[in-house]
Protein backbone atom coordinates (compact mmCIF):
# COMPACT_ATOMS: atom_id res chain seq x y z
CA UNK A 1 0.00 0.00 0.00
CA UNK A 2 1.36 3.47 -0.79
CA UNK A 3 1.75 6.36 1.64
CA UNK A 4 0.18 9.07 1.23
CA UNK A 5 1.91 12.31 1.00
CA UNK A 6 -0.36 15.42 2.53
CA UNK A 7 0.76 18.94 0.53
CA UNK A 8 -0.22 22.32 -0.14
CA UNK A 9 -1.82 22.97 -3.28
CA UNK A 10 1.46 25.17 -3.69
CA UNK A 11 3.66 21.58 -2.43
CA UNK A 12 1.86 19.72 -5.18
CA UNK A 13 2.58 22.40 -7.77
CA UNK A 14 6.38 22.44 -6.38
CA UNK A 15 6.62 18.71 -6.92
CA UNK A 16 4.75 18.72 -10.48
CA UNK A 17 7.06 21.13 -11.40
CA UNK A 18 10.43 19.51 -10.82
CA UNK A 19 8.78 16.40 -11.98
CA UNK A 20 8.13 18.12 -15.65
CA UNK A 21 12.04 19.51 -15.58
CA UNK A 22 12.97 16.07 -14.60
CA UNK A 23 11.39 14.48 -17.27
CA UNK A 24 11.62 17.05 -20.19
CA UNK A 25 15.00 18.34 -19.89
CA UNK A 26 17.33 15.86 -17.03
CA UNK A 27 16.27 13.15 -18.83
CA UNK A 28 16.95 13.88 -22.54
CA UNK A 29 20.73 15.32 -21.44
CA UNK A 30 21.28 12.25 -19.68
CA UNK A 31 20.41 10.29 -22.68
CA UNK A 32 22.71 12.53 -24.82
CA UNK A 33 25.40 11.36 -22.22
CA UNK A 34 25.01 7.88 -22.77
CA UNK A 35 24.75 8.06 -26.71
CA UNK A 36 28.13 10.52 -26.71
CA UNK A 37 29.74 7.90 -24.36
CA UNK A 38 28.59 5.35 -26.31
CA UNK A 39 30.00 6.78 -29.57
CA UNK A 40 33.58 6.49 -28.01
CA UNK A 41 33.81 3.17 -28.64
CA UNK A 42 34.55 -0.15 -26.64
CA UNK A 43 31.81 -0.06 -23.47
CA UNK A 44 33.17 -2.84 -21.42
CA UNK A 45 35.93 -0.20 -20.65
CA UNK A 46 33.85 3.01 -20.60
CA UNK A 47 34.02 4.93 -17.64
CA UNK A 48 32.23 7.83 -18.88
CA UNK A 49 29.86 5.77 -20.64
CA UNK A 50 29.02 3.43 -16.96
CA UNK A 51 28.67 6.91 -15.23
CA UNK A 52 26.45 8.27 -17.50
CA UNK A 53 23.91 4.78 -16.95
CA UNK A 54 24.91 5.30 -13.73
CA UNK A 55 23.36 8.68 -13.54
CA UNK A 56 20.21 8.15 -15.68
CA UNK A 57 19.33 4.66 -13.16
CA UNK A 58 19.40 7.70 -10.11
CA UNK A 59 17.27 9.92 -11.99
CA UNK A 60 14.91 7.29 -13.44
CA UNK A 61 14.48 6.10 -9.47
CA UNK A 62 14.11 10.02 -8.59
CA UNK A 63 11.19 10.40 -11.49
CA UNK A 64 9.48 7.50 -10.41
CA UNK A 65 9.34 8.32 -6.14
CA UNK A 66 7.85 11.97 -7.64
CA UNK A 67 5.29 10.11 -9.88
CA UNK A 68 4.52 8.03 -6.45
CA UNK A 69 4.04 11.18 -4.12
CA UNK A 70 2.01 12.93 -7.06
CA UNK A 71 -0.07 10.16 -7.46
CA UNK A 72 -0.96 9.72 -3.97
CA UNK A 73 -0.89 13.60 -2.55
CA UNK A 74 -3.64 14.97 -0.86
CA UNK A 75 -4.37 18.60 -1.24
CA UNK A 76 -5.04 20.20 2.37
CA UNK A 77 -7.83 22.47 2.30
CA UNK A 78 -6.37 25.45 4.71
CA UNK A 79 -9.72 26.75 4.74
CA UNK A 80 -11.22 23.71 6.81
CA UNK A 81 -8.32 23.65 9.19
CA UNK A 82 -8.89 23.78 12.98
CA UNK A 83 -7.23 25.61 15.15
CA UNK A 84 -8.62 24.24 18.90
CA UNK A 85 -6.05 21.31 18.57
CA UNK A 86 -2.80 20.93 16.69
CA UNK A 87 -2.86 19.45 13.29
CA UNK A 88 -1.32 19.50 10.07
CA UNK A 89 -1.44 22.87 8.24
CA UNK A 90 -1.16 24.73 12.17
CA UNK A 91 1.29 27.70 12.89
CA UNK A 92 2.26 26.57 16.47
CA UNK A 93 4.02 29.19 19.09
CA UNK A 94 5.58 26.97 21.26
CA UNK A 95 7.78 28.10 24.58
CA UNK A 96 10.48 26.27 25.44
CA UNK A 97 10.74 25.63 29.36
CA UNK A 98 14.26 24.65 29.44
CA UNK A 99 15.54 28.09 27.92
CA UNK A 100 12.62 29.86 27.73
CA UNK A 101 12.60 30.95 23.93
CA UNK A 102 9.86 31.20 22.03
CA UNK A 103 9.61 29.02 18.51
CA UNK A 104 6.89 28.95 15.78
CA UNK A 105 6.75 26.67 13.25
CA UNK A 106 3.88 25.44 10.84
CA UNK A 107 3.27 21.60 11.04
CA UNK A 108 3.63 20.71 7.26
CA UNK A 109 4.23 17.00 5.11
CA UNK A 110 7.76 15.66 5.08
CA UNK A 111 8.20 16.95 1.33
CA UNK A 112 7.46 20.43 2.37
CA UNK A 113 9.70 20.88 5.64
CA UNK A 114 11.94 23.44 5.84
CA UNK A 115 13.22 24.61 9.20
CA UNK A 116 14.49 28.08 8.04
CA UNK A 117 11.04 28.77 6.40
CA UNK A 118 9.77 27.84 9.84
CA UNK A 119 8.45 24.35 8.26
CA UNK A 120 8.42 21.26 10.73
CA UNK A 121 7.27 17.65 9.14
CA UNK A 122 4.17 16.62 11.58
CA UNK A 123 6.84 12.93 11.26
CA UNK A 124 9.40 14.41 13.33
CA UNK A 125 9.43 13.94 16.95
CA UNK A 126 8.48 16.97 17.69
CA UNK A 127 5.56 17.13 14.93
CA UNK A 128 4.33 13.87 16.33
CA UNK A 129 4.28 15.32 19.90
CA UNK A 130 1.96 18.30 19.18
CA UNK A 131 -0.22 16.58 17.08
CA UNK A 132 -3.89 16.71 19.02
CA UNK A 133 -2.81 19.38 22.17
CA UNK A 134 -4.15 22.05 22.65
CA UNK A 135 -3.63 25.57 23.58
CA UNK A 136 -1.57 25.53 27.45
CA UNK A 137 -0.36 22.40 26.80
CA UNK A 138 2.78 21.81 28.26
CA UNK A 139 4.49 18.57 26.09
CA UNK A 140 7.82 16.93 26.58
CA UNK A 141 9.36 15.49 23.44
CA UNK A 142 12.12 12.75 23.34
CA UNK A 143 14.77 14.27 20.89
CA UNK A 144 18.54 12.67 19.91
CA UNK A 145 20.08 15.62 22.10
CA UNK A 146 17.58 15.28 25.28
CA UNK A 147 14.66 15.96 26.13
CA UNK A 148 12.49 19.06 25.38
CA UNK A 149 9.64 20.49 27.33
CA UNK A 150 7.36 23.07 25.12
CA UNK A 151 4.82 24.92 26.68
CA UNK A 152 1.86 25.61 23.47
CA UNK A 153 1.66 29.14 23.31
CA UNK A 154 -0.32 29.44 20.16
CA UNK A 155 -2.49 27.34 17.58
CA UNK A 156 -2.99 29.23 14.60
CA UNK A 157 -4.05 28.83 10.72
Amino acid sequence: MSKIHYLTAEGLEKLKAEHQNLVSVERPAISKQIAEARDKGDLSENAEYDAAKEAQGLLELKIAKLEEMIANARIIDESKINTTHVQIMNKVKLKNLTNNTVVEYTLVGETEANLREGKLAAATPIGKALIGKKKGDVVDVQVPSGLLRFEILEISK
